[in-house]
């Protein structure tokens, strides 16, 4: 082995997780390690019983792992790990159990476990890397991915900036007893207007100058004469990002900072300023302040170029998502406020809705536009052909600001996703009673949608009738399952081709098709199960867990998983963009390293066993 030793060492330093030890350790392995030889069709011996057990690494040749039913697991090339199983003895799960056999002649590299033992003892910070939890595994692949240290506001929360003291008066009390608290006793510029606990409004240092000095005021009067009613408030979690787009978006310049229907704080401009300049606040400023839709479409540059410092700044998948979610949110809200201008007041009460990842604030640099509008039942023709003449201008807009048309025409601009509420109920009822494919495509599309403009009471009645239709209709879960379990994750990257579960391989990995979406639906089935109205991916599994319908290590496994294929998915779209290419969802396995394909085999094997799981809940139970 002597001889070999330099070899052994050079090639573990190229392969991940081994490549991410000190050297010392990494030598220290490689001394340890022992070679064993396959011959095609020959199957790898793992004896439970035996006093060594092995992590083993594949150094030339392929073999592939079937599980105990014959059901093909994976394939396995060079550089590939196998193994995390079998370290700790018999796995508490028989379905965790495969057999290893060789389709090329094949030469394996063993690691002995207790020498990967007494490496993890002296270097324990390494040890999540050999976990035989593939969730661990994949969360610490994402924190070598990304950090959230040193990102300014794009990660910072409003309780890292807001000031923890804040004036909070009774309704009753006097404009200058409250002045008086407002200066001497909190020294704060703003004050919380409290009514029966609840908050009913707020009044600033310059609103008494504007309000009640300027206009001689009486200043015994009750201050709830004076406030600014119905506030608009962020909580300590929010990103301050959020904060910021409310501020322009509102005209305000400070906001309470409310946490379970208490005031705990102030954010104000000045706490802003006293801090980062981030490039995406700016641009959402621009997208509010432009006249017309040519101005707005010379932005989409400048929301490309966020999208792209963003990914490479290393910031976590979620917080890119929320970006490029406030920056959608800016350019479709700016958008109506332009068509109102041109076709002037609305004919009638109506509540525009965004579905599919805007819906979900999972937005990405090529995301497309999925939107409704539902109507009062009171409207009738004449009204709904002013809304789609307003809902063209709207969506033809997005087109042009970079936001494609949805291929499938779910857009307001189309008659039937324009309708009376009774209309969208009756519509609800049939797609749940009679899923059918199309009635089942259109379901899907609406199962997630926020209230964005206009009258929210009409987007909560189609809210209320979906779920209420859904859980009267238990058939109709068993039908969302059944149609998205037909698509199965692959089962890895092997010789720079896909391996799907139909037998047939492919050039290219369809990462939202085969992967994210997937997951979307499961995160969908869930959230109708728990009977709750989430709409992002994360919330909705954390849900079901809350529920009882999905274990703590089941959830966190399939959100770490969607992070680290979000992740995978920006990078691709960085790399086009970088090439002047169009992001695509396509991706060449050639791109992938070890690292990112040992991953892969772990977040698709996290998704397929969460798919059997939903079978056996809402399908076979």
């Amino acid at each position: 082995m002597e001889p070999l030793l330099p070899n052994i060492c050079d090639f573990i330093a190229h392969v991940s997780p081994l490549n991410t030890l000190p050297v010392e350790a990494q030598n220290e392995i490689a001394r340890s390690i022992s070679i064993s030889y396959l011959a095609v069709g020959e199957t790898l011996p793992f004896d439970i019983a035996a006093a060594e057990r092995y992590l083993y690494i594949v150094r030339t040749g392929s073999l592939e792992q079937r599980w105990s039913d014959g059901v093909l697991r994976a394939r396995l090339g060079p550089e590939d790990l196998f193994g995390f199983t079998f370290l700790e003895g018999i796995p508490g799960n028989p379905e965790d159990c495969y057999n290893v056999t060789a389709i090329e002649n094949t030469l394996l590299y063993q690691i002995p476990h207790s020498v990967l033992e007494s490496m993890l003892q002296k270097y324990p910070q390494y040890a999540t890397h050999f976990s035989i939890n593939a969730h661990e595994r994949l969360n610490c692949a994402m924190g070598v991915v990304w950090s959230d240290e040193d990102k300014g506001m794009f990660v910072r929360k409003v309780a890292d900036l807001a000031s923890g003291t804040v004036s909070v008066v009774d309704a009753t009390t006097s404009i200058q007893e409250t002045a008086r608290q407002m200066r001497w006793v909190d020294r704060c510029s703003t004050a919380v207007i409290i009514e029966d606990d609840k908050i009913i409004g707020i009044i600033s240092d310059r609103d008494m100058t504007r309000r009640v000095v300027a206009e001689g005021f009486d200043i015994s009067r009750p201050v709830k004469e004076v406030m600014t009613a119905a506030p608009i408030t962020v909580s300590s979690g929010d990103l301050v990002m959020h904060a910021v787009a409310l501020m322009m978006r509102h005209g305000v310049s400070s906001l309470p900072v409310v946490d379970c229907q208490k005031p705990v704080g102030l954010l104000t401009a000045s706490h802003l300023v006293q801090h980062h300049r981030v490039q995406a606040i700016f641009l959402i400023e621009r997208i509010n302040h432009c006249q017309s839709v040519a101005e707005l479409a010379v932005l989409k540059v400048e929301r490309q170029a966020i999208f792209e410092a963003l990914v490479e700044g290393n910031l976590r998948s979620g917080v890119v998502e929320m970006v490029m979610s406030m920056l959608m949110d800016a350019f479709t809200r700016r958008l109506i406020e332009l068509a109102l201008s041109e076709f002037g007041e609305p004919p009638c009460e109506f509540s525009w809705i965004v579905a599919g990842s805007h819906a979900r604030n999972e937005v990405h640099v090529h995301s497309d536009q999925d939107s409704a509008i539902i109507l009062p039942d009171s409207a009738g023709p004449e009204e709904q052909q002013w809304f789609l003449r307003f809902a063209e201008f709207v969506c033809f807009g997005l087109d042009e600001c970079g936001y494609p048309l949805c291929t499938g025409h779910f857009m307001a601009s189309e008659s039937r996703w324009c309708q009376p509420l009774s209309i969208w109920q009756a519509c609800i009822r049939k797609w749940v009673t009679n899923p059918e494919y199309t009635q089942l495509l259109n379901a899907t599309v609406f199962l997630e949608t926020r209230a964005f403009y206009g009258n929210t009471w009409l987007h909560d009645a189609f809210q209320q009738s979906l779920l209420n239709d859904i859980a009267a209709h238990p058939g109709f879960l068993r039908s969302l399952t059944r149609d998205s379990a037909n698509t199965s994750p692959p089962l890895g990257i092997f010789n720079n081709l896909v391996l799907e579960k139909s037998g047939n391989d492919s050039k290219t990995l369809n990462i939202k098709r085969f992967a994210l979406t997937l997951i979307i639906d499961l995160s969908r089935i869930s959230a109708l199960a728990a009977g709750c109205s989430e709409t992002s991916t994360e919330a909705r599994f954390r849900a079901a867990r809350d529920k009882g319908l999905m274990s703590p290590g089941g959830c966190t496994d399939i959100i770490d998983a969607f992070h680290f294929l979000t992740r995978l998915r920006f990078n691709h779209q960085l790399s086009q963009l970088r090439k002047g290419i169009t992001p695509d969802n396509q991706i060449d396995p050639r791109e992938f390293g070890s690292f990112e394909r040992k991953h892969l085999k772990d977040a698709f094997r996290i998704i397929a066993r969460q798919q059997e799981l939903a079978r056996m809940l809402f399908v076979k139970g």
